[in-house]
């Protein structure tokens, strides 16, 4: 492709091996291998043999650096490229950018969090904040491409981006026991899959490809029941890196042509993953990333073999991860919270915590509450926030209140 060439490109059908072997011989030169880790930890919970691919671990943060920079490298030096995201293919496209000599101009949404721009914009990139969500972000990118005579960079939309992110497939194909069964993997756009799909069609042809999207955004599953590109009305899921409204022509082919399935995950199931992640396998993945643990925990893959899931990005926003931690320990029944009314008068309140404190239990908040319309005058209400085990642990605990003669109420 010669410098003249700064403009969106059309293709039709399905990459091919020979397609990601010559994206594998670039990315060589930028990509870290990831090598397969096995979590013992979380095989029993799953029920088979389970193999993480840490891209989270990957430069950027993601496998997306893999995909940018088969494209871009492809450019005569010295041209712009514009993305428009809300983090993961924002700080893939600045990076491959900046190593190819290539000017990056990336829209982001303007409630995008604080620290994905901030590293976009540390790998060389011009950031622009545009609109509530990336849609709008990718409108703008695409305007200011025909201005300025860039070249627009997508996703997950064009041969070259999918062809590097099929490196990850054939790692995994030079890298897995010989009894891997399947393959988990998580789906937005469906670049990822696409190439992972197309990889181990053509190297590991026993092995099953699932993909794993979020109950709240599942645009391929839903194309692949129309049988063509359907778009979202709205979407709603933590997993922001693979919420998409509309997967594309050229990634459902693939999908079609070399994917077994397609399942959706909840956000209760999608939280619970990530706690696990961080608990039991000392990995910081942000909700994308954790879907494929997700559906693996939940029983959604069929089977019992070898299972490699893809741990696809660990960029998450401290804040947002807090949030997280707080929703899976919620879902995972870890956290209690009762509604306890206790007779307004002295030591009522001494009596309830010297019950808590006899039970063994952690106490992580407390309110204290004289007035309210379902109280009586000489009532009062304690809102008591506890630490649990499990979700049977919870029911005992209000058992025991109960019997020891407390008015419960189970909020949580």
């Amino acid at each position: 492709m010669d410098g003249r060439a700064f403009t969106e490109r059309s293709f039709t059908g399905v990459i091919n091996l020979a397609d990601i072997r010559a994206a594998r011989e670039r990315v060589a030169k930028v990509a870290r291998p990831t090598p397969l880790d096995r979590c013992s930890s979380l095989s029993g919970l799953v029920g088979r043999p389970l193999l993480f691919k840490p891209e989270h671990l990957q430069r950027t943060g993601s496998y997306k650096i893999r995909g940018a920079y088969n494209l871009i490298s492809q450019l005569a030096p010295g041209g712009e490229v514009v993305a428009a995201s809300a983090g993961n293919h924002a700080q893939g496209v600045a990076l491959a950018a900046s190593i190819t000599g290539h000017r990056a101009t990336i829209f982001m949404p303007v409630n995008a969090p604080l620290p994905k721009v901030e590293a976009t914009k540390g790998y060389g990139a011009t950031v622009v904040l545009v609109g509530n969500v990336v849609d709008d972000c990718l409108i703008a990118a695409r305007e200011h491409a025909e201005t300025h005579g860039a070249l627009f960079v997508p996703p997950f939309d064009d041969p070259l981006v999918i062809a590097g992110q099929g490196t990850v497939g054939l790692e995994i194909a030079d890298d897995a026991p010989d009894e891997l069964d399947v393959v988990v993997v998580p789906v937005g756009g469906g670049g990822l899959i696409s190439g992972v799909a197309t990889a181990l069609a053509h190297t590991r042809r026993r092995v099953k490809v699932i993909g794993v999207e979020a109950a709240g955004a599942p645009a391929m599953k839903d194309a692949l029941t129309a049988g063509r590109c359907v778009v979202l009305d709205r979407v709603a899921t933590m997993a922001d890196g693979i919420a998409v409204r509309s997967v594309s022509d050229l990634t459902l082919s693939h999908v079609q042509a070399y994917v077994d399935e397609v399942v959706v995950v909840t956000e209760e199931e999608i939280s619970q993953a990530l706690l696990l992640l961080i608990e039991r396998a000392k990995a910081v993945v942000e909700p994308a990333g954790a879907v494929g643990l997700a559906a693996l925990l939940a029983g959604k893959i069929p089977g019992s073999g070898t299972a490699c899931t893809i741990l696809s990005g660990g960029n998450v926003d401290p804040l947002l991860l807090m949030k997280l931690i707080d929703h899976g320990l919620s879902a995972a029944g870890r956290y209690l919270l009762l509604r306890i009314i206790l007779g307004d008068q002295p030591g009522a309140l001494a009596a309830l915590t010297a019950a808590v404190a006899k039970m063994g239990l952690n106490v992580l908040e407390v309110e204290h509450h004289r007035s309210g319309l379902r109280l009586g005058v000489d009532e009062v209400e304690v809102l008591l926030t506890l630490e649990t085990r499990d979700p049977d642990h919870r029911h005992d605990i209000v058992d025991d209140l109960q019997r020891a003669g407390f008015l419960v109420e189970l909020l949580r």
